[in-house]
């Protein structure tokens, strides 16, 4: 009897070891089964990663167009080192369109209120380069929106502008922001402590009352910023700008009143310009793109204090 029952208990050992094993088994099997599904699904993904850098990555797509055109290259937005709107991107799809020989000719279209006075000269400066290299090729600016500020200062670079009547056109000036919380620190009994190596180190800090000698820095550093600017429309626009002394002050006209003081040269579009002017109606874009890899890598290596650097101060030629 005993026997017996060490048999039985020795059979349900057995048993129960093989269902162990069996269930260790289909466990390992599903993990397996996981595991597959994440590796498909990761190389899927990394798939489509690589399709959108290809699909949005720099442009023009295709190979270039072999066949008589108008080459167009994009100014849109706000110009500053990220994005579309930056000298790298802008100055890039510039030298594109005029190194294509079948590009009759190259139109800027700007829709930009401004930005960084640095992007926009580099910008300037690379049309100027290049309508030497290319004296054949018309290069053409034509506001749709705005030309203000920095996006008047790249058009002035072009051999001529022409605009729309209601375009919103100068703002030939310089500015910087910032903000003033000494009142408001009063109220709230805050106080300020700042320590510095330099006299001049905490320049406009927003939480310290102005110091007259440095805004008057300051303000002569703005002033010697305009009259680059200013010097840059003149040798762009030449006798063309009409003598008033409003021009330069900060103003915005529109184009039908830009056309009269000589900051534009008439009323026109895209299409008729590429049509009228360079001879070439069919308009091919140049503009290049950031990929996606690109966008990417400014997005999350942008750092905290230079975003909260632009919000407490900026620079433009807004």
């Amino acid at each position: 009897m005993a026997s017996e029952i060490e048999s039985v208990s020795s059979a349900e050992k057995n048993y129960k070891m093989i269902e162990r094993v069996l269930l260790a088994n289909v466990e390992e099997q599903r993990r397996a089964r996981r595991w597959g599904l994440f590796w498909r699904f990761a190389t899927f993904f990394i798939f489509l990663v690589v399709l959108a850098a290809t699909l949005l990555g720099d442009g023009p797509a295709g190979s270039p167009p072999t066949s008589r055109h108008t080459a167009m290259v994009d100014l849109a937005g706000v110009i500053h080192t990220d994005g579309g709107a930056s000298a790298e991107v802008i100055n890039e799809s510039l030298r594109l369109a005029f190194e294509n020989k079948a590009a009759a000719g190259v139109i800027i279209r700007v829709n930009s209120p401004g930005g960084s006075p640095v992007q926009s000269g580099m910008v300037f400066d690379e049309i100027r380069r290049l309508k030497k290299l290319h004296q054949d090729k018309p290069v053409i600016a034509v506001v749709e929106d705005v030309a203000a500020s920095g996006g008047y200062y790249v058009a002035s670079a072009a051999d001529s502008i022409y605009v729309d009547k209601a375009s919103l056109v100068g703002s030939i000036g310089v500015r910087m922001d910032s903000f003033g919380f000494t009142e408001a620190m009063k109220k709230f009994g805050v106080e300020r402590r700042v320590l510095t190596s330099g006299e001049n180190k905490a320049l406009l800090d927003p939480f310290l009352p102005v110091d007259p000698k440095q805004k008057a820095a300051v303000q002569s550093m703005l002033t010697e910023v305009h009259q680059q600017f200013i010097a840059a429309v003149k040798g762009g626009r030449g006798d063309r700008l009409k003598a008033s002394p409003e021009i330069f002050s900060g103003m915005v006209w529109t184009g039908a009143k830009s056309v009269e003081l000589g900051l534009a040269d008439g009323i026109g579009s895209v299409d008729s310009v590429a049509r009228e002017i360079v001879k070439a109606e069919e308009v091919v874009d140049y503009t290049l793109q950031p990929n996606f890899a690109e966008r990417l890598a400014k997005r999350f290596g942008a750092s905290m204090g230079e975003a909260l650097g632009q919000v407490l101060m900026r620079w433009s030629f807004y």
